[in-house]
């Protein structure tokens, strides 16, 4: 230590560095600054992303590096920006996953504030979705939109909210799930192009839909008595489609009977008319041979169904016809045997 002579007795410290370990210093810096140049000139791309190279901050198409190794001016001169431009990107909305359990299920945290809306009708729901979109244009992903993300989130919430609110409840609850999806994919892509956020939606999917924990059981009970109510319709639909087809299965065997039967009466008539004609024509030509054989042929027909028959000679005179006069004693005997019975019974 020395005194200085231009200072007011202060002591000074100085300290004398060796020529030769001043180069070895200097040798040491310069080597590090190349080491240091020489590694942040390079850099990779994995395959699905792309890097966007921006000189001195300025964005430039020809310097976009596709997936591989690349070299780059050094020390932030180049500034790589890399873009997941073939990864299925997803915002979930109505519940966050927190993790795996040990048995694998993946865990999820709800968030109602994102979840609840308010249907068409004025009733309440509970809608949870996810929307999993890609990077179509990098450029206008990264500089045409401040927070591109955020504000694609907040553009995806007042759709679905648009929609829903478009909507009834059993619409959003059941049947209309399929197309409400369909319709929210096509107005934010919509909204997404107007904007120039660079995003291609590639899908939304209502991951659960049901009524708020509050009125579940009301709508619970509504949703049994339409099932009931469809139940019902169902089997009055099936009944009328077996008795009607049965009913009009009946009225028309008996519309062919009818008409069966007037075309046989009709026929016969028709054939009798022409029998009777036939007969006539006949009878005209010879009216006593006619006449005879009509006798004859009634009697054919007569004859056999009578009981006994007695034939006798016009041209006979004095006999006696003989009768059957057996059975008619016989039938008087029964009928005054009781009578005798009793008056033998009545005599002192």
């Amino acid at each position: 230590m020395a005194e200085n002579p231009f200072g007011e007795g202060k002591p000074e410290f100085r300290v004398d560095i060796p020529e030769g370990s001043a180069k070895l210093v200097r040798i040491v810096v310069i080597v590090a600054l190349v080491v240091l140049a020489a590694a942040s000139s390079v850099y990779s791309v994995d395959p699905e992303e792309i890097g966007v190279v921006l000189r001195f901050g300025q964005f430039s198409p020809d310097r976009i590096g596709q997936p591989g190794l690349h070299f780059k001016l050094p020390l932030g001169i180049d500034r790589v920006i890399k873009v997941p431009v073939k990864r299925q990107l997803k915002q979930e909305f109505g519940f966050r996953s927190t993790g795996q359990a040990r048995d694998q299920r993946t865990q999820y945290r709800r968030v109602p504030e994102e979840s609840n809306m308010l249907t068409g009708d004025l009733n309440a729901a509970e809608v949870e979705w996810v929307v999993q979109y890609l990077i179509g244009d990098a450029e206008k992903f990264l500089f045409r939109v401040k927070d591109v993300e955020d504000t694609f989130r907040d553009m995806t919430e007042a759709v679905v909210r648009e929609v829903v609110g478009d909507r009834t409840v059993n619409e959003v609850l059941t049947v209309g799930r399929a197309e409400i999806a369909t319709t929210v994919e096509v107005k934010l892509q919509e909204l997404a192009d107007q904007y120039n956020t660079g995003i291609i939606v590639d899908q939304v999917v209502l991951q659960d839909v049901k009524p708020p924990d509050r009125v579940k059981p009301s709508f619970n009970e509504v949703n049994e008595a339409q099932q009931q109510k469809e139940q019902t319709i169902n089997q009055a639909q099936q009944d009328f489609n077996r008795e009607v087809p049965r009913a009009q299965g009946e009225a028309q065997q008996l519309i062919e009977q009818a008409e069966g039967y007037a075309i046989d009466r009709t026929n016969r008539a028709q054939g009798e008319a022409e029998r009777f004609n036939a007969l006539f024509s006949e009878y005209r030509k010879a009216p006593e041979v006619t006449r005879t054989r009509l006798y004859l042929e009634t009697l054919s027909k007569v004859l056999p169904e009578s009981g006994s028959k007695v034939v006798v000679d016009e041209d006979v005179r004095g006999l006696l016809p003989f009768l059957d006069l057996g059975g008619a004693a016989a039938a008087a005997r029964q009928s005054n045997a009781p009578r005798s019975n009793a008056g033998q019974g009545g005599a002192p």
